[in-house]
């Protein structure tokens, strides 16, 4: 699955209010993991955007929310879940918070999309785990190519069945070929 954006982002702990510093990664699927540390080894938190995410807001939006103490109010970043909670999360810079939070916009309401040329239009992909995607840069300026590669085993048992279908009708066959010296005699 493609990467959309990593980098370290203070969060706030749900039940003592402290902020710990974690890497992230927010993938294309919606998906923001929170990690200890940038190896990506131990996975601390995961957070499904496409499902449980209404809004994002960042800096001065973000009001009742204390920053951790070297950085200030511009840096903080909410989310807001439709179970009425929120993720306050903290970036390094105003800038990197407002990319932080287009990210996260983008990434909540836009799905990928392909292209079907016998049909001359395009066709939302359903993100799951099964499919692998791929984004590289297009051909024009600020035009991104979706590649979209399926599972290997799909499909596999519908060939298993016309397999064994296949078998049995030849055994069939060579049963009948073999009795045939014994009716001609």
């Amino acid at each position: 699955m493609a990467l959309m954006r990593s980098g370290w982002l203070w969060r706030q702990t749900s039940v003592l209010k402290r902020w710990k510093l974690n890497w992230c990664d927010l993938w294309v699927d919606g998906s923001l993991c929170f990690y200890k540390s940038d190896s990506r080894r131990e996975l601390e938190h995961r957070v499904n955007l496409k499902l449980t995410c209404i809004d994002v807001r960042c800096g001065l939006e973000c009001r009742g929310v204390t920053p951790p103490e070297t950085n200030p109010q511009e840096n903080v970043i909410v989310v807001q879940f439709k179970d009425s909670s929120a993720l306050n999360l903290c970036a390094n810079t105003e800038d990197e918070s407002i990319a932080w939070k287009l990210t996260m916009l983008e990434t909540r309401r836009n799905p990928a999309f392909i292209y079907n040329p016998y049909d001359d239009s395009y066709q939302a992909i359903p993100l799951n785990h099964y499919h692998t995607i791929y984004v590289t840069s297009g051909a024009g300026s600020g035009t991104h190519q979706v590649i979209v590669q399926r599972d290997p085993f799909d499909g596999v048992f519908d060939h298993l069945a016309m397999g064994l279908l296949a078998g049995m009708a030849a055994g069939a066959a060579m049963r009948s070929f073999l009795w045939a010296p014994v009716f001609f005699c």
